[in-house]
């Protein structure tokens, strides 16, 4: 009898949370009439380039808005609008032996993003995001850098959602 009550309230409870259209299972705060949203495509503006990264990143958003959301995505005029430009793309030594030859380097990407709510220009904002991914200095660039942007991208796009729709 008390399974039968326990079901009964959370058959109750869950038109509810889905109705509000705030709250949703992905971890997403949308409003309910927010219906669209515009990923422009990432400007490489870094003094190095990857020929790659733009796209790469431009799709990785598109690809994790049109999974995680309900929103429509909009060419143009999308309810929220995220655009941006790749500020820096560097490699650096990062730990040094006692010979004064690098261990290990980090690759790092900054990103320079603008967040647009056309219906609720309280949400806007202009940010930076900066994620990096450390490899051995025993390997060339060239060598690793595709696995490295992957992760790096993944941690960007992460960011990125979570500021625009999931308030986190």
């Amino acid at each position: 009898m008390k399974r039968i009550k326990i079901a009964t309230i959370i058959l109750i409870l869950i038109p509810f949370l889905q109705g509000c259209g705030i709250y949703s299972f992905s971890g997403t705060s949308i409003a309910p009439d927010v219906n669209s949203i515009t990923v422009s495509y990432i400007q490489n503006r870094a003094m190095r380039v990857n020929p790659f990264l733009s796209n790469i990143l431009t799709e990785a958003l598109k690809d994790k808005y049109r999974r995680l959301t309900k929103l429509k995505l909009e060419n143009d005029n999308g309810d929220l609008v995220v655009e941006g430009d790749i500020v820096s793309y560097e490699t650096r030594s990062l730990a040094v032996t006692a010979q004064e030859v690098a261990s290990q380097n980090r690759l790092t990407i900054i990103l320079k993003i603008k967040f647009t709510n056309v219906k609720y220009p309280e949400d806007d904002f202009e940010r930076t995001f900066e994620a990096f991914e450390d490899y051995a200095s025993t390997l060339s660039l060239d060598q690793v850098e595709a696995s490295l942007v992957d992760a790096i991208v993944e941690k960007l796009v992460e960011d990125i959602f979570n500021n625009t729709v999931a308030k986190w």
